[in-house]
């Protein structure tokens, strides 16, 4: 008996010693830190597609799934682009089944589910009148986010968190649903707003894919300043787990003599069509 309750002890610390990988490889920007990763991409990715479904499911039901075809067709263009420069980080992403879709309403807000399930809001690009390197300029941002994984990211932080909680309970005799578990901390973590140090990896790796696309990195700074003036009224949607500021735009402008000659080099071949990645629906 003693033993098996050492091994229940010994074996989620034994995980937590072997969790720390990078989910990218470096690119020209170089973000290379190691992640913390103890619930696996299966497990999240299955989580956030049920999220994701259901999201498109209400939008459906309320009709203002893909009722702008106009603007629909010209983020999808924007993600036929954006989409192919993923290989730069991780080959893998190209198998990814990715979705760009848009939701007729007025919030100024956009993102990347695990796994490459785009949404767009419809507010966002009407109200800020973005242009099309600033929609890149999102949209490479948001898609960072699901190359580094950081809601997996987050979610394993506070399952440590919890599951350390439970060893107790463990050592003591007392069994915990595993499952429910995670449910709990994905509940908990997809609630909560990304970290500065994630922030600013998809700042610097989005400005890179945007730049690979041949989108002009420097919208990414015309974006953000955007950003900060529609704070002034309570602030949207997008910068409650998306902080705009001053520091941000400096970031992003010390990494952009880094990226523009990629921008260069694809904007020269731009007169080939792009094939189209996402699925025309």
């Amino acid at each position: 008996m003693i033993l098996t309750r050492r091994l229940r002890f010994l074996l989620p610390l034994c995980l937590l010693l072997t969790a720390c990988a990078s989910t990218t490889q470096e690119g020209a920007t170089g973000i290379k830190r190691k992640q913390f990763m103890l619930l696996s991409s299966s497990e999240v990715d299955s989580m956030a597609l049920q999220s994701y479904q259901s999201a498109l499911g209400d939008a459906g039901k309320a009709g203002t799934l893909n009722k702008d075809k106009v603007t629909l067709e010209r983020i999808r263009v924007i993600g036929d682009r954006l989409i192919p420069q993923t290989s730069a980080f991780r080959p893998d992403a190209l198998q990814w089944q990715w979705e760009v879709n848009l939701e007729s309403k007025n919030e100024l807000n956009a993102y990347c589910a695990p796994g490459g399930k785009i949404m767009f809001f419809s507010g966002i690009i009407s109200q800020l009148k973005l242009t099309d390197d600033e929609i890149a300029a999102i949209m490479g941002h948001e898609i960072a986010h699901a190359l580094r994984e950081h809601g997996r990211e987050r979610m394993s932080q506070a399952y440590a968190q919890q599951m350390g909680l439970q060893i107790g309970g463990s050592l003591l005799g007392i069994d915990s649903n595993q499952a429910q578990l995670i449910q709990q901390v994905a509940t908990v973590a997809i609630s909560l707003p990304h970290s500065r140090e994630q922030e600013a990896e998809a700042d610097i790796l989005g400005l890179e894919l945007m730049a690979r696309a041949g989108y002009d990195p420097r919208a990414a700074v015309s974006l953000w300043e955007k950003m900060g003036q529609a704070s002034g009224a309570g602030g949207p949607a997008f910068l409650s787990t998306h902080p705009s500021g001053p520091q941000r735009i400096s970031g992003i402008q010390s990494k952009l003599p880094s990226v523009m000659p990629l921008y260069e080099q694809a904007k020269s071949g731009l007169s080939k069509t792009p094939a189209r990645v996402v699925p025309r629906t």
